[in-house]
């Protein structure tokens, strides 16, 4: 299967809502006035006081998790403070996986990225609104290239564990074995099997290596590309802007859904040698 497909169709992004609500009740403004109303009720006896506060709580929340300008000015900003430690962390669990050489190259495109936003803050061609929808594909380009960085690594890895000279050993055996008892033999059929399993085996190390190549190809364009992008605000000419990040990232999706699809063979064939583990066992019993 190829690494990356023809017409690779992009899996939307559910977005996460954030939680209004929660934000409403769990922040120590809320907290602090509910409690003060019920030590204050309870240390006079005037229960009225609490009848009161609860009220007025209920209508906090039926009003507030919904309120705009809450939205806008408290809620919103808490979730994007909340975000923004959810992807730092998220992304050092990623770099901790990753060789040295490998974290120099994503800190050096996050320092291309800073720059590319300053670089268009000091560009008055440029609207608030075009930069901020483009700003936000280059923080998720970081992602996506931290991604290919995992993938191929892996990939590489799995790559340098694999025996071409054990492979084709058995190889040789089995195909003697083959060619060398009945039909009727059930050494045959497990010969046969063995085959099989060698020449899937072939075929993963085929599509890891296009996909571990084109993983490493993708990340070089992103580099490059980013690099560009800097070079086109400069000069005034970011027309093409957005139509280079969407490319980038359609390239990134292709790799991820040839990556799935390999993902779900990889399952079945580690299924078949796990079967055809069995079956030898009992061929060994039986003899």
């Amino acid at each position: 299967m190829s690494p990356v497909a023809q017409t690779p169709k992009r899996k939307p992004r559910r977005e996460e809502e954030p939680p209004y609500a929660r934000y409403a009740f769990l922040n120590p403004y809320n907290l602090t006035l509910l409690l003060a109303v019920a030590i204050t009720s309870a240390a006079t006896g005037h229960y009225w006081m609490a009848i009161i506060g609860a009220a007025l709580e209920l209508m906090w929340m039926l009003f507030a998790p919904d309120s705009k300008l809450l939205r806008a000015t408290v809620f919103d900003e808490m979730w994007k403070r909340k975000q923004k430690f959810v992807l730092e962390d998220a992304r050092n669990a990623k770099l901790a996986e990753l060789a040295p050489e490998e974290r120099e190259r994503f800190a050096s495109l996050a320092v291309q990225r800073q720059r590319i936003e300053q670089l268009a803050n000091d560009n008055p061609s440029l609207t608030t609104e075009l930069m901020e929808n483009e700003l936000a594909k280059l923080e998720a380009l970081l992602d996506d290239f931290l991604g290919l960085a995992l993938l191929s690594s892996r990939c590489e890895k799995h790559l340098q564990s694999f025996d071409f000279a054990a492979l084709q050993r058995s190889w040789s055996l089995y195909e003697h074995q083959v060619q060398s008892f009945p039909t009727s033999d059930p050494r045959r059929a497990v010969a046969e099997k063995n085959l099989d399993v060698l020449k899937k085996r072939r075929q993963r190390w085929e599509e890891l290596q296009a996909t571990h190549q084109t993983s490493r190809g993708q990340m070089d364009l992103m580099e490059q590309t980013f690099r560009l992008l800097g070079d086109d605000i400069v000069t005034a000419n970011p027309g093409e802007l957005g139509v280079r990040l969407d490319e980038l990232r359609i390239g990134v999706d292709a790799i991820r859904e040839a990556q799935d699809d390999e993902s779900t063979d990889a399952y079945a064939f580690q299924e078949l040698e796990e079967q055809d583990a069995r079956q030898q066992q009992e061929q060994r019993t039986r003899h």
